[in-house]
This record gives structure tokens, C-alpha cells and sequence, in this order.
């Protein structure tokens, strides 16, 4: 009997350009990767018994991996709205903004609110449906943010803002 999970609430559909450009990109080389994988299938599978081929079963994954990427992003693509411009009030936090903050020990962070589907830890990007992303949005300059925490709460005081 398998475990039951509810389903998950649907996450924002808004993208960067850069964002979109980059899934956009992926989804052709995808496309380039499934035809060189279904060659190398079809040579695995001319070789002739499946059962102990581990070429053979290794590129029916990698291909069922592929084709379920691909998928997700003939879904997804044209759902996405392509944010371009900065909002009306360039003062506060919005969607694509850069955000530094202090916490309360004194050192300094460098966020940019994204997509979900475009979030990057390593670059500073998180997504706007984060709970850190929640709390700073409409925020401004000097504000005090509070962020729930596994641990408790954060507090981060707002240092600056651009787009």
C-alpha cells in the first residue's frame, strides 16, 4: 500500500526572461541529448538479450528521465509569464528585485526574488513562493523582516533594493 501525499499547491508561474530563455535552451538540448540516447538504445538493443544488458537498461532509464523533462517542459513553458520590466513602485520588494539584508549577528546577504523554476542557492536566487521570499515581499528600506525557521524565527532588516 503506497503513502499518500496530498497534492502540492500549484507554484507562481512567473519567470525572468533570463529564466525563460534558459528553460527554453534546455528544452532544445534535450531534444539533441533524446536523439543521441535512442541511437545508443537501439545499438544496446540490436545486441540481443535485454535481460542482462546493462547498456540496454541503462539508456531506457537515461531516456525515460529525458522524455519526462521534456514533459514537464511542454507543460510548463507556455504557462510561464514573462516578467520584464521593473513595478510600478521600485522602492519596495517585488518580483526580480535584488535584496540585501542584514541579520541580527551583523553580516550582510544578497538575494534576488525569481521563479520557482529558476531558483539558484549558489547565486543568491530564491523563489519568490520561499517563505524567506514571502515575508520580504512589499517590503521596503529599513524595514524588519521576520522569517519563520525549523528553528524559530529570523530577523533581517532590509539594507537596500534595486531591479
Amino acid at each position: 500500500m503506497g503513502r499518500y501525499r496530498p497534492p502540492q499547491p500549484p507554484s507562481s508561474l512567473y519567470i525572468t526572461a533570463e529564466g525563460y530563455a534558459r528553460l527554453q535552451a534546455e528544452s532544445k538540448a534535450l531534444w539533441v541529448r533524446r536523439a543521441e540516447v535512442t541511437k545508443a538504445l537501439a545499438a544496446a538493443a540490436a545486441e540481443g538479450d535485454r535481460s542482462e544488458n546493462a547498456e540496454y537498461i541503462y539508456r531506457k532509464k537515461e531516456l525515460g528521465g529525458i522524455d519526462r523533462r521534456i514533459r514537464y517542459l511542454q507543460k510548463r513553458l507556455p504557462d510561464l509569464k514573462v516578467v520584464t520590466g521593473p513595478p510600478s513602485d521600485p522602492s519596495r520588494i517585488f518580483f526580480g528585485a535584488w535584496v540585501r539584508l542584514e541579520d541580527e549577528s551583523g553580516s550582510e546577504v544578497l538575494y534576488r526574488i525569481v521563479g520557482p523554476d529558476e531558483f539558484d542557492c549558489e547565486k543568491g536566487f530564491i523563489s519568490m513562493d520561499s517563505p524567506m521570499a514571502r515575508a520580504l515581499l512589499k517590503r521596503g528600506v529599513d524595514d524588519e523582516v521576520t522569517v519563520p525557521i525549523p528553528a524559530g524565527k529570523a530577523i533581517y532588516y532590509v539594507l537596500a533594493v534595486s531591479y
